[in-house]
């Protein structure tokens, strides 16, 4: 399946999404973010996926940022309006998705590229990866979540200093801030991508959206995480994959999970 910006591949219940625009650093606009809702919707329903790989066409880019010529001519209503749907439609529904989402980072991840990384579940980098902010040169902030989601993960004062300095992480740098989990060399991206969708495969469908629930309700307004892994993990207490899991650890054999 192909939209006119994105590529779709499922193999092995793992869905492999391509943003294929290689003449444009992959950079996303109104158009490729209608269509990163569109498929994002339609796997999170899809019984056949269990684990989603995001990645850009080429070697250059995962996504070099925005396409700025779409907005440079907006005001503030329209401004507000641009950040409010991507993050809605885009940013915060695939930080929410039911299924682990891995970021595979091939080149340069910036603005909006960063961003997109950042709202996914895992993020894995090729060595020649460039990552960083850089939207306080253009007069303006992060609007998909950036200045909330990078302090998250690498912490207040880094965030600061690369919001502020519109500094670029190499791939190395990004791995010492944990940013990222690993690097590998360009050709072993997605083989490495693969590698960890394995090992995801192997446990509980419904566990993994459990624990994903709840450890994205720790950074969420007015929702206590603490509560959210109470109510999850009790929840799993009344799931098949439950059954299936204790069951085939006391026979001592692999366990036959069905998400349910």
């Amino acid at each position: 399946m192909s939209t006119a910006n994105l590529q779709l591949r499922i193999q092995d219940q793992v869905a492999w999404i391509q943003i294929d625009r290689p003449t444009k650093l992959n950079a996303l606009n109104r158009a490729v973010l209608e269509e990163l809702n569109q498929v994002f919707s339609d796997l999170r329903t899809d019984a056949s996926v269990r684990v989603i790989v995001l990645t850009g066409s080429g070697e250059k880019a995962f996504v070099a940022g925005a396409d700025i010529a779409e907005f440079s001519e907006f005001g503030p209503v329209e401004g507000r309006a641009l950040a409010q749907k991507g993050q809605d439609a885009v940013f915060t529904f695939i930080e929410q998705m039911n299924k682990p989402v891995i970021a595979a980072i091939n080149g340069f991840a910036l603005g909006g590229g960063l961003e997109l990384a950042m709202s996914c579940h895992m993020r894995i980098a090729s060595a020649n990866a460039k990552m960083g902010l850089p939207e306080t040169s253009l007069g303006v902030i992060p609007g998909y979540g950036g200045t909330q989601r990078l302090a998250q993960i690498i912490g207040k004062g880094r965030a600061m200093e690369l919001i502020l300095s519109c500094q670029m992480l190499a791939a190395d740098q990004a791995l010492d801030f944990g940013l990222v989990t690993q690097v590998v060399p360009q050709e072993e991206l997605l083989p490495a991508a693969a590698a960890l969708a394995q090992k995801i495969l192997k446990n509980s469908p419904f566990a993994i959206g459990q624990a994903i629930q709840a450890v994205n309700a720790a950074y969420e307004e007015g929702l206590n995480g603490f509560e959210a892994e109470v109510n999850g993990f009790g929840a799993c207490f009344g799931s098949e994959d439950f059954k299936e899991g204790t069951q085939a650890f006391l026979e001592k054999r692999k366990a036959n999970f069905t998400g349910n």
